[in-house]
């Protein structure tokens, strides 16, 4: 089982706005940055487990701090 189960896409864009990031754009994927670090959520529903772990990874968090975020 993994450590984060699939989440909304509206809940990690909130989520990664608390912890600072921005929207860039939005289309078919949200682009969001904080300072050089870039992240790209898709708007599926919901965003798969692996897919959300390596969001998770690349905006330089913890899964445990994501989960305090939502």
């Amino acid at each position: 089982m993994p450590k984060l189960p699939g989440v909304n896409h509206l809940r990690a864009e909130k989520a990664l706005e608390k912890a600072g990031f921005h929207i860039d754009r939005q289309s078919k994927h949200i682009f969001m940055s904080k300072g050089s670090v870039h992240v790209v959520v898709p708007r599926n529903n919901p965003v798969d487990a692996y897919t959300m772990g390596a969001i998770v990874r690349d905006a330089g968090m913890s899964i445990e701090q994501f989960r305090e975020l939502i």
